[in-house]
């Protein structure tokens, strides 16, 4: 999986960087096949803009933008609507994969 964290006008203490990797990493438990994630954060008018750009394989891309006047708050922010984005995009993976009523009829007889 790769990773890139850019800042446009913003600096990134090593803090804030280790929690948006530890996040990302934390992505893995779907079990999906990420391939690669693009972070971008700048300042926006109102405060941060944080967006994830999260690339699955065999499936859309999730984006996920998010505006705070707390850069923190921002970051927490969207790497909770990620998360959500991503455990509803495992549902309809594992859903596809389930067998149905009828394939289970066929099995026994």
């Amino acid at each position: 999986m790769n990773v890139k964290i850019r800042s446009k006008d913003i600096a990134l203490n090593a803090n804030l960087k280790a929690h948006i990797e530890q996040a990302i990493e934390e992505f893995k438990k779907f079990q999906l096949e990420i391939t690669t994630v693009n972070v971008n954060i700048a300042t926006a008018k109102n405060g941060a803009s944080v967006e994830f750009d999260i690339h699955v394989a065999h499936a859309t891309p999730v984006v996920i933008n998010q505006t705070d006047e707390s850069l923190d708050a921002a970051i927490d922010l969207a790497i909770d609507r990620a998360s959500k984005a991503l455990r509803r995009l495992h549902d309809k993976v594992i859903e596809k994969q389930a067998t149905s009523l009828r394939d289970l009829e066929a099995v026994e007889e």
